[in-house]
This record gives C-alpha cells, sequence and structure tokens, in this order.
C-alpha cells in the first residue's frame, strides 16, 4: 500500500460527483491517477459518461477530455468500491428544520461502501461536519466490519475548499487541510493528497480538521452578519455602507473586508456554522455570536423585500401588481447553483405579495417556485427594463450589461454594491 501511493499507482473511488466531488475527481486524473466515480444519481452518471458536465465553471474542453479519457469512469454501483486503494467521501451534510445536523448522507454513504471494503484501503470524509463525526461515525463503522483502523484500513479526514468559478484559486491550489485517525492514518492521507494538491496542511486530529472547517465558515457568516446589521442603520444615516467597507479596506492591517447582501447561500455558510452550534450544547455551551450571525443573515431577504416595497411606495405604487425585474437567482456571481440562495427567498416573498415577477439569469434557465409555478428566465434587454416598475440586482454576474441596467431601469433596488447611489439607485 505504502509503495502504490508513494509511485501514484493507485486507484481512487470518490463518492458523491456534486460541486466538491466532481472537481475533486478532475484532480487526480489530471496527474494521471485512476479515478472510479459513484454517484446514486443515474442521470449525473449519464451526463459524465457522455461528456456533459453539469457546472458551467467546470465545462471546459480540457475537463472533457478528461472525463473521456482511460482515467475516469463513473458508476451507479458501490460494488466498485472494491477496485479502488482510496475511497473519498464527498456527500452533502444539510441541517434538519430545527437546526440540527442531518447526517443521513455520510451514513448512507458508509453503510453502502462498507459491504464493498478490504484490507488496505484509504478511507478519507471530505463533508462538511461537526467535531468528532469521523471518530463517532466512520470510525465505529468499519471497526463493526471486523477491520482495525491504523492497521487494516486507514481513515483521514480532510475538509473541502471548493470556491465555485473562483479563477484565482482551484482544487489543486489551495492548501489542504489533512487529519488521520492515527499517525499511520494521517501518512496515508497525506501521501494521497499530495499527488494533487500543491501544498498540504496537517493538522493532530480528525476533530481538528472537522473544527477547521466549521471555523473557516463561522468566520465568514459572523462577519457578514456584521455588515447586514450596519447595513440598515448605514441607510437610516444616509450612508452608503459599500463605499465605508472600501475606504475601510484601503487599512493594510487589521481590516479584512466583507460585504452585505441579500442574505446567505450556498451549502455551507448558511448551515455549517448551525453544526457547531449543535455540538456546543453537548459540553452545556451557547455559541451565541454564530446564532445570532445566522438570525441576521436569514432576515435579510425580508429587508429587502421592504426596500422593495418602499422603493415603490415613493412612485405611489404597491408591491401588489407591480412588475419587479429580479437579476440574478445563483447564490453568489457567475455560477448556477440556488441552494439556500437568499434571492429565491425574496422571489418566493414577492411571489405572496401578488408582485408580477421577472427574473433574468442565464445561468438558471428555469426554476420552480414553491414546487407549483415554473419560471423562465428572460432575456436582458431595454424593453424589458424599462418595462419593470423596479429592477433588483440580488446576484452581481459579470456577464450582466450594467451601463445598461442603470440607462434604462426606472428604479434599482442593488443589494451588492454594483451602483452608485442617485435618484434612481437605492441600496437593499
Amino acid at each position: 500500500m505504502q509503495e502504490k501511493i508513494a509511485s501514484g499507482n493507485f486507484a481512487v473511488a470518490i463518492v458523491g460527483l456534486g460541486y466538491v466531488g466532481l472537481p475533486l475527481a478532475l484532480a487526480f486524473v489530471d496527474n494521471g491517477i485512476r479515478v472510479i466515480g459513484i454517484d446514486v444519481s443515474e442521470l449525473r452518471i449519464a451526463d459524465l459518461k457522455s461528456g456533459q458536465i453539469p457546472f458551467k465553471h467546470l465545462a471546459t474542453e480540457v475537463n472533457r477530455s478528461l472525463l473521456l479519457g482511460r482515467y475516469f469512469e463513473c458508476t451507479t454501483s458501490f460494488s466498485r468500491v472494491s477496485e479502488a486503494d482510496v475511497v473519498i467521501i464527498c456527500v452533502p451534510t444539510p441541517i434538519t428544520k430545527n437546526l440540527e445536523p442531518n447526517l443521513s448522507y455520510i451514513i448512507d454513504a458508509c453503510n453502502s461502501i462498507s459491504t464493498h471494503l478490504r484490507k488496505d484501503q484509504v478511507i478519507v470524509l471530505e463533508s462538511t461536519t461537526y467535531p468528532g463525526t469521523t471518530e463517532e461515525v466512520i470510525v465505529p463503522l468499519i471497526e463493526s466490519m471486523g477491520y482495525k483502523v491504523g492497521e487494516d484500513i486507514y481513515v483521514g479526514y480532510s475538509p473541502e475548499r471548493e470556491d465555485p468559478a473562483n479563477s484565482t484559486h482551484s482544487t489543486q491550489t489551495i492548501p489542504k487541510v489533512v487529519s488521520g485517525a492515527s499517525i499511520k492514518c494521517l501518512e496515508y492521507t497525506s501521501a494521497v493528497y499530495s499527488h494533487v494538491i500543491s501544498s498540504l496542511v496537517p493538522v493532530s486530529s480528525t476533530k481538528v480538521g472537522e473544527l477547521t472547517k466549521l471555523v473557516e465558515n463561522i468566520h465568514r457568516s459572523v462577519n457578514i452578519g456584521l455588515m447586514n446589521e450596519l447595513k440598515p442603520l448605514c441607510e437610516k444615516m444616509g450612508i452608503d455602507i459599500f463605499e465605508v467597507i472600501n475606504a475601510a479596506a484601503t487599512k493594510p492591517f487589521g481590516f479584512t473586508p466583507y460585504y452585505p447582501g441579500p442574505g446567505l447561500g450556498g451549502h455551507c455558510i448558511p448551515i455549517d456554522p448551525f453544526y457547531l452550534s449543535w455540538k456546543a450544547k453537548e459540553f452545556g455551551i451557547r455559541t451565541r455570536f454564530i446564532e445570532l450571525a445566522g438570525e441576521i443573515n436569514a432576515d435579510m431577504p425580508s429587508y429587502v423585500v421592504n426596500r422593495i416595497g418602499h422603493t415603490l411606495n415613493n412612485l405611489k405604487k404597491p408591491i401588489r401588481g407591480s412588475s419587479i425585474l429580479l437579476l440574478g437567482l445563483a447564490y453568489k456571481k457567475n455560477i448556477e447553483d440556488i441552494r439556500s440562495s437568499p434571492s429565491i427567498v425574496v422571489m418566493q416573498e414577492l411571489h405572496k405579495l401578488g408582485a408580477q415577477v421577472i427574473y433574468v439569469d442565464p445561468f438558471i434557465p428555469k426554476v420552480m417556485l414553491n414546487g407549483i409555478e415554473l419560471f423562465s428566465s428572460a432575456v436582458l434587454d431595454e424593453a424589458i427594463l424599462k418595462s419593470a416598475d423596479v429592477t433588483v440586482l440580488l446576484t452581481d454576474h459579470d456577464i450582466f450589461d450594467y451601463q445598461l441596467i442603470l440607462k434604462c431601469a426606472n428604479a434599482i433596488v442593488d443589494t451588492r454594491g454594483r451602483f452608485v447611489i442617485n435618484s434612481k439607485v437605492v441600496r437593499a
């Protein structure tokens, strides 16, 4: 096993071919390491087998050729795990309605691979989770199969750090935290990733690795929450919060700029902090900053709707019956991901209030609202901008023509700081 990993002559099974698993698979393949991709979605597997990549930021000819090359194959069959020397689990970790961890995807993945494990395999979890998951869930399940972790099978934890559509950092260049259930487990986990990641950050335990990922996202959640809390205050004071942040960011030390928006979205920042706040209760600790930031960020879509209503009121129009054009539904710019997107919440609230809602998002051609009504993206042109009573910038995709928007929109509610405040533009 040690010789295989050192030489790069090993096979990797990646369980979950989504925003985390697929870029990782491409990174291994790009370095000449055989990958068996496993996903429960038959449609996802069929697309990948034909070279179709579901994520626009990854859909390059180079990546397509990697998928169709001899080092990559994909399947829905977990039995293929037995062929792999390394198994990496990249499945979602959502929360329940009560803001408690939902480990069902991790548990299902572990159960699915458990009967196909063999000695001398490395098992690595990449999913974001609370400190103790690897020790308390993964290790006991493997040892219940009769294996000794650290001797027969080697278990590691290495949190994903994907940032879709980031043009500066990629899977292979982002430093990667690695940890193991034992010293030998850490050695093997590090050796595996050393073939595809330019810089590794070993830590002393899987708990440290798990908490590192949560702290990264909590840091963002709390600081964005602070800016979101300041935004209504600045509006009342007649101050542009974006101008303030940009001015503060010129300080070369002691300040890191974070920007407000319509809320938080994606599968990480709105969710991951609650994994720690839930775990903290086990130790009798209440994580008040985490919970307060979550509340502030969750309230932002309602604040945006109120600002839209205020803007229409100044035009002597009610929300009901008004034409409202929403620009961008993805949770961040230049991607097609709408998971937990605050833009969808804004859209839902406006729809409930009787607005005539139209949206433009080239990354999201269609969206189902409340599982009932299907909306299609319109084309951003002069006619649609002039026909809308209010245009709301929710996601600032780079492909939007901002000069056209400023010229033709009747009124603009800007949640992203793209426009200078004037008689036509208000912040939200």
